[in-house]
């Protein structure tokens, strides 16, 4: 690959092909939509906006709102061929997945009474997680078959992590049931 771009910087180069954008607007759009399966934070995209301007991938201009400095990002010609030259590449996809449940649930043997409460409350987060993708299908008409694909299989993990905390759930009350009968 020529061109060399951090995980930030394909967000960031994807979100202004979409269209121009202010740094601000960058992660408000970052949370309305990939946030979901890949979160940038304000302390990661300026950083990164400020490098792929040294880079000659986006050129900055300035257009100032009311008494607020702000700066408007485009992609350069160069910044449309890193895209479409990362969008193109074999490379191994980079999975990570952050979840705290799931970390809590990895060491829950040191507290295995708190088993059920974590995946209790797994199970909420993600009822609550696939509430707001509901909400974002409603929209599915209007968004580009990328976003609707995307949206479809965030649907699908969310509605199976919930149906995994159910079962697991009833799993584990079950042992503790057939646990407290044998000590009786």
């Amino acid at each position: 690959m020529r061109y060399r771009l951090s995980p930030t910087g394909r967000v960031i180069l994807g979100m202004i092909a979409i269209g121009r954008r202010s740094g601000y607007e960058i992660k408000q759009l970052v949370d309305k939509s990939t946030r979901y399966f890949w979160a940038a934070s304000y302390g990661q995209i300026y950083p990164e906006l400020r490098r792929l301007e040294e880079q000659g991938l986006i050129k900055g201009r300035p257009e100032p709102s009311g008494a607020r400095a702000r700066t408007v990002y485009e992609l350069t010609h160069d910044g449309e061929e890193a895209l479409r030259e990362w969008l193109a590449s074999d490379a191994d996809l980079l999975y990570e997945l952050r979840d705290e449940g799931m970390l809590k649930l990895f060491f829950s043997d040191i507290a295995p009474e708190t088993q059920i409460e974590h995946i209790r409350a797994m199970r909420a987060t993600y009822e609550r997680k696939r509430a707001q993708l509901c909400s974002l299908k409603s929209k599915a008409g209007e968004m580009r078959s990328g976003p609707g694909l995307s949206l479809e299989i965030g649907l699908g993990l969310t509605g199976w992590m919930i149906d995994w905390c159910e079962t697991t759930e009833r799993r584990l009350a079950a042992v503790t049931t057939d646990e407290t009968k044998s000590e009786v």
